[in-house]
């Protein structure tokens, strides 16, 4: 299939799914997966377990091979790429973060070192603590800290963060490896009803600067979000719009909202 199809003219996206399917045994985890997100949107990504919400992460990041479909991604520099000839370290350098449900900050190091090692062009841990941060850097990790709101905790050992504060320090790190795209799966899962908040607004702050596809159960949360939500249902969209208009589908209510 051509790339330069006339909606891909149209529509400059930072990415750009289109056909995607991948079975595992027999079993189609996607199925035909179209969908298209733009420089700067924030979406959010709902659906029942087992409608092949991880497995589209998986293969935008490239650690798992569509069996067909077009995924491309446009880089800082507008240029495209076609994600599915990459691995998963190639494609995090060209700009696509992950964030997975389960915070893995090292525990042992304090707020800014966590920051400091997760820079891109960054160094190995021993390095990263021995050598001398220049002052482009040192405003950069200044900025994340404000951003995340972590100034007052930066010497604080990451261990002893809430775990809406592990969270955010983990964005925090992703957002050192300067994405264009972050992928954030469950964000809010085991947060308190404050934390949850204020990552909501966290994520306003960021889609300001970065595209977002955030996968999540936590309906208040997506509501705070306020930005088009997709619905996935058997490794397909079954709906796309506000979350107000995706509420109202018989279709979502019967096989997601209604369980």
């Amino acid at each position: 299939m051509s790339l330069q199809t006339p909606k891909h003219i149209d529509n400059p996206s930072v990415l750009y799914m289109d056909g995607v399917s991948v079975s595992f045994d027999g079993f189609k985890a996607l199925n035909s997966l179209s969908m298209v997100i733009a420089p700067g949107e924030m979406r959010a990504i709902i659906g029942p377990n087992g409608a092949g919400k991880t497995t589209m992460m998986d293969v935008i990041t490239g650690k798992t091979r569509p069996d067909t479909g077009t995924i491309m991604f446009t880089d800082h520099h507008k240029k495209e790429h076609d994600l599915t000839r990459f691995d998963e370290a190639d494609v995090a350098n060209l700009g696509v973060g992950r964030k997975f449900q389960k915070p893995s900050v090292i525990e042992s190091l304090t707020v800014f070192e966590n920051l400091e090692m997760s820079l891109k062009g960054g160094r190995g841990i021993w390095q990263a603590l021995l050598h001398k941060l220049s002052a482009e850097k040192a405003q950069k990790l200044d900025e994340i800290m404000d951003m995340i709101d972590l100034a007052d905790k930066r010497e604080e050992l990451a261990g002893s963060l809430s775990h809406g504060q592990k969270q955010w320090l983990e964005i925090g790190m992703l957002l050192g490896q300067e994405p264009q795209l972050l992928l954030i799966d469950e964000p809010a899962a085991g947060m308190t009803d404050e934390e949850t908040m204020k990552t909501a607004e966290l994520f306003k702050r960021l889609a300001q600067k970065h595209s977002l596809m955030v996968v999540e159960h936590d309906m208040d949360f997506i509501e705070a979000l306020d930005c088009k939500v997709t619905v996935l249902h058997e490794g397909h969209v079954l709906a796309e719009g506000s979350l107000a208009t995706v509420k109202a589908n018989p279709q979502v209510i019967e096989v997601y909202l209604g369980r």
